[in-house]
């Protein structure tokens, strides 16, 4: 038998490859869905939970500072160098107990001096009286003339006025030399006490505040361009720096003009505190509640957070079926269960409540309404992805 020898022919070859190309290309194009996600077809069934829309709060956050509705601001009423101080910030003091004290010893030699002049005098006194009297009597007897006598008495009525004018200066130089001893007047809590030991003082010297303690103002600094929308009664929710609420109270004052360094006008807060659990200069956040305006919510369990970015799912109808979609959202404060949105959905929304962990962008679903009353699952509980 006789063998033939076949010779390949270079462009037959990439003929050969081309036609295998399309053939494993045609096979491998199966029945795809519209979605692209499910190669089969098939619908995941979820819950669905139609978006509604409530009154939400406008509100505003500021840091504000909580002080004594009753406070004492304690200046000096004389000058000098402190030499003793008897309280520290937090002490509670009583009405009149002693603060601070003022080197005296000026003050007491200007009383000695003082009280030695009117000793001086009051012999003055003493010996212009026996004059008197003494002049009395001659006149009474005929020795001396009346202008003698009158002389007399002048002198007397001199030297009674001058002690009367040295007396009052003595009263006056001890309810000074008082002054050097700083007591509270009233009682209270002692605040920062910024002087020390040493230190020269005038009367314009801040020493310390007492403040008296129960209800607190909470001083609140809104910049300028808010303004105009600040109300009296409006309500504000006073915040610890971890949220928890503290106290709930309405404006009761509105600085008439600007801060002309922070550009910001004060705004005061009511506090009570009937349990004493605010402290006087307690920093807290202050959140003022402009008004309600209507807008869309949405569980708080149907909503996931990656990446700091918070994300729902709904269901989209489209022209091949109904997809779930994953929409990024901006929320804002939580009321009651539900997150309040200000961008990303809309009321009249289909927002998917269960299985959002197995969905993915585009997957193919078949809707079916929550129940009335019912609240997302668990198992969508917000997460923090990486």
């Amino acid at each position: 038998m006789q063998r033939r020898l076949v010779t390949w022919n270079p462009k037959t070859y990439c003929l050969i490859v081309c036609l295998a190309a399309l053939a494993a290309t045609g096979c491998g194009s199966k029945n795809v869905s519209a979605g692209g996600e499910n190669p089969g077809g098939m619908a995941m069934p979820v819950q669905v939970h139609v978006v509604e829309s409530k009154p939400i709060a406008q509100t505003t956050e500021y840091l504000s500072l909580l002080k004594s509705r009753h406070s004492a601001s304690i200046n000096p009423q004389v000058e000098g160098y402190i030499t003793r101080i008897f309280v520290k910030s937090g002490d509670r003091v009583e009405a009149g107990e002693p603060l601070l004290q003022i080197d005296p010893l000026k003050q007491e030699a200007t009383l000695n001096s003082q009280e030695a002049s009117r000793l001086a005098q009051e012999a003055n006194v003493n010996q212009a009286k026996i004059n008197l009297d003494r002049a009395k009597k001659l006149w009474d007897a005929g020795v001396i003339p009346k202008s003698d006598l009158d002389n007399a008495q002048n002198s007397y009525d001199n030297a009674v006025a001058q002690l009367k004018a040295l007396e009052h200066q003595v009263v006056q130089q001890q309810v000074e030399l008082r002054y050097y001893k700083v007591s509270a007047p009233m009682s209270g809590i002692i605040g920062d006490v910024p002087v020390h030991v040493g230190d020269r003082v005038t009367v314009s010297t801040l020493l310390t505040t007492v403040d008296e303690p129960g209800a607190l103002e909470a001083y609140i600094y809104v910049p300028a361009s808010r303004a105009r929308d600040l109300k009296l009664g409006i309500p504000v929710h006073l915040l610890d720096t971890a949220g928890n609420p503290l106290a709930e109270s309405q404006i009761t004052f509105i600085s008439p003009q600007v801060d002309p360094d922070t550009q910001t006008v004060l705004a005061k807060a009511m506090v009570p505190n009937a349990k004493g659990a605010l402290k006087i200069a307690q920093q807290a956040r202050a959140q003022v509640v402009w008004g309600n305006a209507p807008g869309p919510v949405v569980p708080v369990l149907a909503v996931t957070r990656i990446n700091g970015q918070f994300f729902v799912f709904v269901a989209a109808k489209e022209a091949k079926g109904t997809f779930a979609r994953q929409r990024g959202v901006k929320v804002g404060e939580i009321v009651g269960n539900d997150y309040a949105v200000l961008d990303g959905v809309q009321a009249g929304d289909h927002l998917i409540v269960s299985g959002t962990q197995f969905l993915q962008d585009g997957m193919p679903v078949s809707e079916q309404m929550e129940a009335p009353g019912t609240q997302a699952n668990t198992e969508n509980a917000p997460k923090t992805g990486k």
